[in-house]
């Protein structure tokens, strides 16, 4: 591809020889001359100047470097749609594999492609346009929309309901048992049924061998547009709204609410029954505890104000020689 078509295809501002052949997409340290790569992160700037990158994406009043460069608003978002002009995932066409399990009263939309060794329980409805790649097992009685795409052995669990556009990445699971026990007298313990359903709704990911837990009552509900990450943990009960991003290896314990538009970083842990505020931003390997304002930005553990944060951990290191000061002056 020309990079003036790239340019164009991108709505970008093309600065160089727009006649330069692209051929793909790639780092900023690793690009050749047939590439296209992007600086979205400052700290990247002087890597801009010696790239061998055919061309570069930028911010619009990024200085002038060597590369060409494709000048927007969202240099990352653009990226990001570079490579979906140069990469083409596996197409899969419509049809239902022989090996494939379906109860006779699950009703499946037009144009699905249902891979091998597939299950779908009893009365399952799920929506046009699914891909359902091979081992997904869809218990009974789970309602899924348009556009899902399932990779090989994720699971939804029975009476899950799921929106429009839903992908499960490979060994996804929806509606697991909450970790839900009460002792006994005889000091046993006693598993407590976890009857409500997980509810997913319209654009979410659920990434690889992430676990969103079922509920003991009421429902576990992950909002439109959430994302969650892979091996991440979302407790019984627990609700995560719109837009929400929960990194790698993320634990909600149970009943915790997560609200919109906030970032908890990886291994991040909540406890439960408390309440985090829309925008928030938990750096990683926090632990949160109690109710978050929403705007807060959090780090730490247990978490408090990330500056706070960042002046305590830069003194954290000096604390031998300040106390030996200390010491000096008592004497």
């Amino acid at each position: 591809m020309k990079l003036g078509d790239l340019a164009r295809t991108l709505n970008a501002e093309c600065h160089g020889d727009t006649s330069i052949e692209i051929t793909g997409v790639a780092g900023i340290e690793d690009a050749g001359p047939e590439h296209v790569t992007f600086v979205a992160n400052p700290k990247y700037t002087a890597h801009a100047r010696t790239t061998r990158a055919g061309a570069v994406l930028v911010n619009p009043d990024f200085p002038e470097i060597q590369a060409a460069t494709l000048r927007l608003n969202n240099p990352y978002l653009a990226f990001a749609r570079a490579i979906e002009a140069f990469y083409r995932p596996p197409v899969y066409a419509p049809g239902v594999h022989p090996t494939a399990v379906i109860d006779q009263s699950a009703r499946i939309g037009v144009q699905a492609h249902i891979g091998a060794y597939v299950v779908i329980g009893e009365g399952a409805e799920i929506g046009d346009n699914a891909t359902i790649l091979p081992h997904v097992v869809i218990y009974p009685n789970v309602q899924i929309g348009r556009d899902f795409f399932a990779h090989a052995h994720a699971i939804v669990r029975e009476n899950c309901k799921l929106g429009d556009g839903v992908v499960l990445q490979n060994g996804a699971i929806v509606g697991s048992d909450g970790f839900g026990f009460a002792k006994t007298g005889e000091g046993t313990w006693h598993k407590i049924m976890q009857s409500g359903p997980a509810i997913l709704g319209d654009a979410v990911e659920i990434q690889a061998n992430a676990c969103i837990d079922r509920a003991s009552v009421g429902e576990t509900r992950i909002g439109n547009g959430a994302k969650i990450d892979n091996l991440a943990q979302i407790g019984h009960g627990s609700s995560v709204d719109e837009n929400t991003l929960v990194c790698a290896q993320v634990g909600l314990a149970g009943s915790t609410h997560v609200g919109k538009n906030v970032i908890l970083a990886g291994q991040v842990g909540v406890a439960g029954h408390c309440k985090i505020g829309d925008g928030s931003i938990a750096t990683a390997q926090a632990g949160l505890h109690g109710d978050i304002p929403p705007g807060s930005v959090l780090s730490g553990s247990p978490a408090f104000d990330n500056k706070q944060w960042l002046r305590a951990t830069a003194l954290f290191s000096r604390l031998p020689d300040i106390v030996r000061q200390l010491q000096r002056k008592e004497k």
